[in-house]
């Protein structure tokens, strides 16, 4: 049952709050939802469940469309800056900002829907050529450019960290990544509020949220394993 699955994630959150003297309160858990059908997304929200994480836009919209209203949508995949506009109006948060001229699009369309987006820094801490995000050297320079904006709000950093057969292998990325907020947190710059730190997926979770973490996306260990041939960005 995916019930069950998700209970026993939530069940390992508190064990590794519990090992570094967490509140397991502290760990938001967003049920990342690509390529799984409604049905198993409504099983989860008929169970209380809200915040749900998608990586393809079109596959968003679907399921916003069709899904309760009150679910908390994170997208959370790289997004194209002609996609902003199809999200802008109900996104709970964009994960995935690595660009000004993302952050510049993301403004406009806040404008226009009257409504502040909360978004997260992408970061690139373990340098992976295959991956997007800014370096962490070019975080707190990025950062100081939300101070122009009043329609986006920086709400922390989000990092992606190497697969791993052992996930103490990502415990550095993981405190690095943590130590950046931190450091960008005494700037004080203003309209950043570095609250959100997520990071930590069904390989490393438990690493991530010992080390720092105040959300973690989770799919694999919820929903089992994706079927990617049903997606479309």
């Amino acid at each position: 049952m995916i019930t069950e699955c998700y209970d026993e994630v939530k069940r390992r959150i508190a064990a590794a709050c519990e090992r570094v003297g967490r509140d397991p309160n502290e760990v938001t858990l967003v049920a990342v939802s690509k390529t799984k059908p409604e049905e198993d997304i409504m099983d989860l929200y008929r169970y209380g469940v809200r915040d749900f994480g998608e990586n393809y836009i079109q596959e968003l919209r679907t399921k916003h469309d069709d899904l309760p209203k009150d679910i908390r949508w994170h997208m959370i995949g790289h997004l194209q800056r002609n996609k902003v506009k199809y999200i802008a109006d109900y996104v709970e948060m964009i994960h995935a900002v690595d660009t000004p001229e993302l952050v510049a699009t993301i403004e406009k369309e806040g404008t226009k829907h009257n409504r502040i987006i909360p978004v997260l820094i992408e970061v690139n801490v373990a340098g992976e050529e295959s991956k997007f995000g800014v370096k962490p050297e070019d975080c707190e320079a990025f950062a100081s450019t939300f101070s122009q904006y009043s329609h986006v709000s920086l709400q922390g950093l989000m990092t992606s960290a190497p697969f791993v057969e052992n996930p103490e292998d990502n415990r550095a990325v993981f405190r690095e990544l943590k130590q950046l907020m931190v450091d960008i947190n005494h700037k004080n710059i203003d309209n950043v509020n570095m609250r959100v730190l997520s990071m930590g997926m069904t390989n490393d979770f438990e690493v991530a949220v010992e080390e720092g973490s105040t959300m973690v996306r989770v799919g694999t260990a919820i929903f089992g394993a994706r079927n990617y041939n049903t997606s479309t960005q």
